[in-house]
C-alpha cells in the first residue's frame, strides 16, 4: 500500500522555494507515485499567502509541484478544527484536523514550536509526526 503523507504549509513552502532539501524530495516521491501526498485547502491557501510575500514569489513553481505530485486536497469541517483546537493553538488546528480526517500515515512539518515533538498530536491523528528529513529517511528504509 502506498503511504499517505500529509504535508503542512511549512513543508510546501520550503519545497516551492528551494530546488533542494527533503521537502522537495517528498514532492518528487509524490511525483514518482511512491507516496500519496495530501494537504488541505487551508494549507494551500496559507502557502500561497506566504509565498506571495517573497520578493519573487515562486507561485508557478508551486503550481508545477502540485500538478506533478498529483496532490490530494482535503476539506475539513469547522467542528473538526474546533475539536483539534483543544490540543493545539487555533492557527494550527486546521492542519491537525485535516491530517486526522485524511487518515494519513505521517504528518510532515517543520513547525518545531507547535507540531513536532508533541506525541499527543500523533496519538490524536493516529500517525507519526516527522520532519521532512525524518520522513524521507523512514520512507527510504521501506523502499
Amino acid at each position: 500500500m502506498t503511504p499517505r503523507i500529509f504535508i503542512d504549509s511549512s513543508v510546501l513552502f520550503s519545497a516551492a522555494n528551494s530546488a533542494r532539501g527533503h521537502s522537495r524530495d517528498l514532492m518528487l516521491l509524490g511525483a514518482s507515485g511512491e507516496i500519496n501526498l495530501v494537504l488541505s485547502d487551508f494549507v494551500l491557501e496559507e502557502t500561497i499567502r506566504n509565498l506571495s510575500q517573497l520578493k519573487q514569489p515562486p507561485l508557478a513553481e508551486l503550481e508545477e509541484l502540485l500538478v506533478n505530485a498529483n496532490v490530494e486536497i482535503v476539506e475539513i469541517s469547522t467542528q473538526a478544527v474546533l475539536d483539534a483546537g483543544k490540543l493545539i493553538v487555533m492557527k494550527d488546528a486546521p492542519v491537525i484536523a485535516a491530517a486526522k480526517f485524511a487518515e494519513v500515515d505521517m504528518l510532515v512539518s517543520l513547525d518545531k514550536k507547535h507540531i513536532l515533538n508533541r506525541p499527543e498530536l500523533g496519538t490524536y491523528i493516529k500517525a507519526s509526526i516527522l520532519t521532512p528529513g525524518e520522513a524521507f529517511q523512514k520512507l527510504k528504509a521501506f523502499r
